[in-house]
């Protein structure tokens, strides 16, 4: 807010001679009620704010209209945070003087833009500017007081739902706290602290009954220097962050990434250029789908003071030459601490550049289908206030934000900063997300197997995510609720897998898609039919539908990975219709693949093409469900035509 920081000006005026004889109860100003005055002005002017209000309280006992000495009395309780007593001297000054020194009606619309009463604020203001005051910085300070309380006056006047709880001595303590981010499953905490004077990295679990356990060091990633802002992955598998001085630096503060293994944190590596450069940058926040990292940056191309950056994974795994974010999020101002929410579209940031109540406040915007932002909103009073706001990261669901502050007004207040959490109101809550994930093994030997996972958005037509699964086999992938998605798990030696699903828009990461996978090694010969999931066919129909041609591309590298390897390609039915009918589609569907692998480079003697019917269910038919399982496309290895 345009008030912070700011000195009341003109606190303690000179007495202009013969004026006193206008506005005390004598003719002449009683030399007492001089004297004291004199004297309260020396100690404000010192910072004895107590004894000079004690002398200023005497000389307007003595002399009740001493109208200096009840507006450096009234100054003296500005200073002091009395805001209400300053608020009623003020007004006494202004209505026994109204037109003697414009200052007045300046530091009475002051106090009341902080009590928050804005609109008288914004009278008096006008009032001071049609007195045509000498001062030009002062003109210009009303003007900008003016413009401040008429923009914020709607958010004191509307206040949106807000009840933060502190989340308790087991993160929070006396020292501070700051910089929170959690896992997609929330069962992950990790902070910045400060311990001695040292910023580190902490982690906190969730234990059963819902609470944080005591945050404890991560030894293997601190270092005698600080460790500054980070971002957990979804899956908690890297960590990305800022450290500032290291040997290996590009420059000031640069952006490093470590990757959870069976023992331990790796050594963190300086993610290099293009995103570090010789200019500062920190505040990372990495996509749920690991392939864009946002990040604030002070660097050339820049729109103000810090601004928000992403780059883009590339096909080799490298990162892209960052893009800054543009003039509907950046400003002139500061833009900082980004968390791009896991349903890839809904930025949070805080900024001072944008419309505030004060210092930094919390924002958010979404990003369009054709890449452009919405205009920021802003959060709100009371998550925003005068005072700076910090970083600020939500749940999948959308419904629970965790932030940092140092404000004492909060609830269970430990320290300088605690980390809090409260229930996003939903018209700043992003889409719905929840996550697939599960377990790959051989489905022979039942060893894990670090597997590519890719799932492809059918509602869209597109991929969406992918990852690979850690030394044990496991792998998490958030997706957003309301679609379908087709996933391929594919590792080398292997057949892939494919499955198919759909996530209504009620799903929520407390009940996520469960799909544990097991792999069939290549072999020459093998009977165990691959279910191709993602082959899709209109009713009635044997004309491939588009979204599976990702299915068949699949299928046509795994053909192309192993030039001898023959397949027979096998069409299944459920019982619906007649048995010659379903007869003659699944054989047509299974020819379909077969022209279809053809057409796209496959040799004819490679392959073969076969039609049960509804004669080899997988599954009962009295259901949706089970008839869905058996109209199937399959295909099995033969040793030869």
């Amino acid at each position: 807010m345009y008030y912070r920081g700011i000195v009341v000006l003109l606190l303690y005026l000179c007495v202009v001679p013969g004026w006193g004889q206008r506005f005390a109860d004598s003719k002449n100003l009683p030399r007492a009620a001089l004297k004291a005055w004199e004297k309260g002005v020396v100690m404000a002017k010192e910072g004895r704010l107590e004894q000079a209000a004690t002398y200023l309280l005497k000389a307007t006992e003595i002399a009740p209209d001493f109208v200096d000495a009840l507006f450096a009395l009234a100054n003296v309780r500005y200073d002091m945070g009395q805001l209400e007593a300053a608020k009623l001297l003020y007004e006494q000054v202004v209505a026994l003087a109204p037109g003697y020194k414009p200052d007045y009606w300046y530091n009475l619309a002051l106090v009341q833009m902080k009590l928050h009463q804005f609109d008288e604020a914004a009278m008096h203001f006008q009032k001071y500017l049609g007195m045509q005051p000498h001062s030009e910085w002062r003109r210009r300070r009303a003007q900008q007081h003016l413009q401040h309380c008429k923009q914020v006056a709607p958010f004191y006047a509307h206040p949106v739902p807000f009840e933060p709880f502190n989340l308790g001595p087991g993160i929070n303590t006396a020292e501070p706290e700051y910089l929170p981010s959690i896992t997609a499953d929330e069962t992950v905490l990790v902070y910045t602290a400060v311990r001695n004077g040292q910023e580190d990295f902490y982690l906190s679990r969730r234990d059963s009954t819902g609470r944080w356990t005591k945050g404890r060091p991560i030894e293997s990633l601190n270092t005698p220097l600080n460790e500054g802002s980070q971002s957990i992955s979804a899956d908690g598998r890297y960590l990305v962050f800022a450290a500032c001085n290291r040997r290996d630096g590009q420059g000031r503060c640069d952006i490093y990434f470590s990757e959870k293994t069976l023992t331990g944190w790796t050594e963190p590596q300086n993610i290099g250029p293009p995103i570090n450069t010789s200019s500062w940058e920190s505040q990372p926040s990495i996509s749920a789908d690991g392939q864009r990292l946002f990040f604030t940056a002070r660097r050339p191309g820049g729109l103000g003071g810090s601004d928000i950056w992403v780059s883009h994974r590339q096909l080799d795994g490298s990162w892209g030459t960052p893009q800054n974010l543009g003039p509907v999020i950046n400003t002139a101002g500061e833009e900082q601490s980004p968390f791009i929410h896991p349903d890839g579209r809904t930025l949070y940031f805080k900024s001072t550049g944008h419309i505030g109540l004060g210092g930094y406040d919390l924002f958010v915007s979404q990003q369009r289908a054709d890449g452009s932002w919405t205009t920021p909103r802003n959060l709100g009073y009371p998550i925003n206030t005068e005072s700076n706001e910090g970083t600020l990261v939500v749940s999948l669901d959308g419904r629970t934000a965790y932030f940092d502050s140092d404000r004492t007004d909060l609830p269970g207040h430990q320290g300088s900063y605690d980390i809090y959490a409260f229930e996003l109101y939903e018209a700043v809550r992003p889409s719905p997300v929840t996550y697939v994930s599960g377990e790959i093994r051989d489905a022979n030997t039942h060893v894990p197997l670090q597997a590519m996972v890719e799932v492809f958005d059918l509602t869209m037509n597109q991929p969406l995510a992918r990852t690979t699964a850690d030394p044990l086999g496991r792998y998490l992938l958030c997706l957003p609720a309301g679609a379908k998605y087709a996933l391929h798990a594919s590792h080398e030696g292997y057949l892939f897998y494919s499955a198919h699903f759909a996530l209504d828009s009620n799903a929520v990461p407390d009940h996520p898609y469960q799909l544990d996978i097991w792999l069939q090694p290549v072999q020459t010969e093998s009977e165990k039919a691959v279910v191709l999931r993602n082959i899709f066919f209109d009713f009635g129909s044997a004309e491939l539908r588009p979204e599976s041609e990702e299915e068949l591309s699949h299928l046509l590298e795994l053909l192309r990975a192993h030039p001898k390897m023959k397949i027979e390609i096998r069409g299944h039915t459920d019982n619906v219709g007649s048995d010659v009918d379903n007869q003659a589609l699944s054989e047509a569907r299974a020819k379909s693949v077969y022209d279809w692998l053809v057409a796209h480079g496959i040799a004819p003697q490679r392959l073969r093409w076969r039609g049960f019917g509804e004669t080899q269910p997988v599954a009962p038919n009295d259901t949706p469900e089970g008839r869905s399982k058996n109209r199937r496309i399959e295909f099995v290895i033969v040793a030869d035509q």
